[in-house]
């Protein structure tokens, strides 16, 4: 027992070690971000029914680094503005499914292709959903609301900590702004994406040493089987696009096809038990139904052409995954590892602490 927990660790930290770079890079590029694109920018693009807003709604989703909790607000202010049902959708998919971050860490853990088909397959998903929801609910846009709510990726402190709270605009030197962008990114992103990667780096340290190639490859090959088995485990689940990948590599590494894997990192992201229930409030009955189906058939679609593009290119997604798990990690890796984990655990810390400190209150 002892010995399992041990290589459960070792395999953690050895994950940790190839992503925390990565990771690191990626909530810089988010700080820069939310530093430099003015709060309003996505909103002022974003027509009303048009396929153009669909494709902007899409692309502007594929690098914001918010999770499927903060994009439900910040695509509640889309709608709002009289953004159309389709551009909202389109918004509410490319965004949990890809960002700055989780596109480095797909780097650092599994392999270039990937890299690239993974922002690509997001943006492709969410096009394809929002067309569909402008075809097939053609219901009036939302008029414009006399007072708008511009989009911003900083927290209020009525926000859910992901970014959908208001702010008055002023003039910022690029100093300010630097420290503002920075701050968000390694203060209100990583305090919200950083429990939920552990959880994963944690998931797949245990798959690293619990299951076997054989069973992957006897239950999970490379079929349309494993890509609905994917679809069906990840679709109620929640798992933002960071702390999805490490589990992807981690299933990739034991014989789980390239295909399989893109739809775990697709509709993991983009799905779960509270996206649903918003996405029915929010924009109707009849386009959550639109919304799931075309993940599903679009995700689905992606992981099979995914199996071609592999198989055409002789590019084995194990081989490179083994070889990165394998290379020899220096002071810089270790380094970055334990600067994230502090990150990551700061605020828990902190928080545990204001809870003891309550309870051992006499006068609270």
């Amino acid at each position: 027992m002892v010995n399992t927990i041990l290589n459960i660790i070792t395999a953690c930290w050895d994950i940790l070690l190839e992503s925390s770079l990565f990771i690191l890079f990626g909530f810089s590029i988010a700080g820069l971000l939310k530093a430099f694109i003015p709060n309003d920018f996505i909103q002022k693009h974003l027509g009303k029914g048009k396929m153009s807003s669909v494709f902007k709604a899409s692309l502007f989703g594929v690098p914001i680094p918010l999770c499927s909790c903060g994009v439900i607000p910040a695509a509640a202010g889309l709608r709002e503005q009289g953004a159309s049902k389709g551009a909202t959708a389109s918004f509410l998919i490319s965004t949990p499914e890809t960002g700055v971050d989780s596109i480095a860490v797909t780097y650092a853990l599994l392999d270039p292709v990937m890299t690239v088909i993974r922002p690509v397959a997001g943006f492709f998903t969410a096009f394809i959903t929002g067309i569909g929801v402008n075809w097939l609910d053609k219901a009036p846009p939302v008029p414009e609301s006399p007072k708008p709510m511009p989009f911003t990726m900083a927290a209020s402190p009525s926000s859910c900590g992901c970014g959908c709270g208001a702010e008055k605009k002023e003039k910022k030197s690029i100093g300010m702004k630097l420290k503002e962008g920075m701050g968000f990114a390694f203060g209100n992103l990583l305090e919200d994406i950083g429990p939920w990667l552990l959880v994963g780096i944690g998931l797949a340290g245990v798959i690293t040493v619990y299951i076997s190639p054989h069973f992957i490859e006897s239950y999970l090959g490379d079929g349309l089987f494993s890509m609905l088995i994917m679809i069906a485990l990840s679709t109620p689940l929640y798992v933002c696009a960071t702390a999805s990948t490490p589990i992807a590599a981690a299933l990739a590494l034991k014989g789980l096809s390239p295909g399989a894997a893109l739809v775990f990192l697709l509709a993991g992201p983009a799905t779960n038990m509270a996206t649903i229930t918003v996405v029915s409030k929010l924009l109707g009955k009849k386009t959550m139904v639109i919304y799931l189906s075309a993940i599903v058939i679009c995700s689905l679609m992606m992981g099979l052409l995914v199996n071609q593009i592999y198989g055409f290119l002789g590019f084995d997604i194990t081989a490179w995954v083994q070889s990165q798990t394998h290379e020899h990690h220096g002071p810089v890796a270790i380094l970055a590892a334990v600067t994230l984990l502090l990150l990551i655990l700061k605020p828990l810390v902190k928080r545990l602490v204001v809870k003891s400190t309550h309870k051992g209150c006499s006068h609270c």
